[in-house]
């Protein structure tokens, strides 16, 4: 019987795993150059996909102590990301100075979500399924 600790960290794999093949998507196959911003938030996705499937085999906290930082980092730089998109932070606070601009407008589907939109949902929904695993990992254990 698969515990509730495996399922919640195996739902933070995928989540990682299909905001990791949807970035490459975007840039390898869709030719979207990605911003200064996109590449610091791929930093924290791309090392969660293996992190993520090597706290499968078994499910201990040690996993939580190495994912988190880089998910918590991740979903920093996504709300900085969103601001700037969204205009609430003004254009000269964006560190892309250089390349493709991070309010660049690459998609729009049902006129809200866009890319940073889409790694922001991943990084919270990676977050709250973390935090999830370490509550069951930690009631399993009494």
């Amino acid at each position: 019987m698969i515990n509730k600790a495996w399922g919640t960290l195996f739902g933070a794999w995928l989540v990682a795993s299909i905001a990791t093949m949807g970035s490459l998507f975007f840039s390898e196959v869709m030719k979207f150059p990605p911003c200064v911003l996109c590449w610091y938030q791929r930093i924290g996705m791309y090392p969660l996909v293996f992190i993520l499937l090597a706290g499968l085999f078994p499910v201990s906290k040690s996993v939580f102590k190495f994912s988190f930082p880089l998910a918590a980092m991740g979903w920093l730089i996504s709300v900085y990301h969103n601001l700037l998109y969204y205009k609430i932070l003004p254009e000269s606070a964006a560190p892309c100075v250089q390349g493709v601009s991070c309010t660049t407008v690459f998609i729009k589907w049902f006129g809200f979500v866009t890319i940073p939109f889409l790694s922001f949902v991943a990084f919270t929904l990676i977050l709250i399924l973390l935090i999830l695993t370490y509550r069951n990992l930690a009631h399993e254990k009494k």
